[in-house]
């Protein structure tokens, strides 16, 4: 499955100079363009755009160290004007075209990237698949930045804002037997899913029915995948590495896609002080061949 992705990888970089097709990488992996921007991010730690992006500037600058005009080059790789093209290159190299021919200036280049299988791994990952009917996510919703490492403020700022007893009152709607009752949900991610990206972050319960005085998001019958995560030292941690194993390691791996939807983490049980315990990521998600 790695090789699709490389030759996705090889697509965009006979592409730098022309159009990339992100429908055309979803052909290339046998998957969709949200797998493929989910999933890019995670093997290579930046999203499909900003990696494209670099590329693309990394040829300019080349061209442009090669004496090349550069609304030439700003045309070569898809800028409007010379004024855009130099605001892009002073933000990756922290000066302008011009300045960037003089000897001794220092540039930055983002080198092409390949996947590659790394057989000293990680330990096998333990998942299920589970089938769910259509419910619906009832609770309390915000508007927060993406934290792909380290505590999320926001996200605590928001749950000091709960009035008390929220989780109790949500419990009550609580009537899907297969997730547990308090669930954290993610959804609406913006499309690069970028570190500091908006996401709807839900703290909720699963109910078959809607409440009108909860927040609530509608969720359509689907396949998930069910992995698991336990940490005796540090469970924050172990709870975020989920995200970075489900993404970079077992999808790659496994002939599943991601499908638009919520991603749900549960905890079953945790330390009052977080950082020993058990918790699930759920992803939906549907086979790709």
């Amino acid at each position: 499955m790695l090789e699709r992705w490389n030759d996705a990888l090889a697509y965009i970089e006979d592409n730098l100079a022309g159009e990339i097709d992100p429908e055309k990488l979803a052909r290339i992996t046998l998957t969709s363009e949200y797998h493929v921007r989910r999933v890019f991010s995670a093997l290579a730690g930046m999203s499909l755009t900003q990696y494209i992006r670099a590329r693309r500037m990394t040829l300019a600058t080349a061209d442009i160290l090669n004496g090349d005009g550069i609304l030439d080059v700003a045309v070569r790789y898809g800028y409007s004007s010379s004024d855009a093209f130099g605001r892009a290159f002073r933000q990756m190299n922290g000066m302008t075209p011009s300045q960037a021919r003089r000897p001794g200036a220092v540039l930055r280049s983002q080198q092409a990237l390949s996947f590659h299988l790394t057989i000293e791994g990680r330990s096998t990952m333990r998942y299920r698949i589970v089938d769910l009917p259509e419910f619906h996510i009832v609770g309390r919703k915000t508007r927060i930045p993406l934290v792909y490492s380290g505590p999320n403020t926001a996200m605590t700022e928001f749950h000091r804002t709960l009035p008390e007893g929220t989780g109790a009152r949500l419990k009550a709607c609580a009537d899907v037997e297969e997730l547990p009752e308090i669930l954290f949900v993610s959804t609406a991610f913006e499309s690069d899913r970028a570190d500091g990206s908006l996401f709807d972050y839900y703290f909720a319960v699963a109910s078959t029915t809607n409440h009108d005085d909860w927040d609530s998001l509608a969720v359509p019958a689907s396949k998930w995948v069910v992995f698991e995560a336990h940490s005796e030292n540090d469970f924050q941690l172990a709870l975020q590495q989920l995200w970075a194993d489900a993404f970079g390691e077992w999808f790659p791996s496994n002939p599943y896609e991601v499908v638009p939807g919520p991603e749900i983490l549960t905890v079953t049980q945790s330390s009052d002080d977080w950082t020993s315990g058990t918790g699930e990521l759920w992803i939906p998600v549907k086979r790709s061949f």
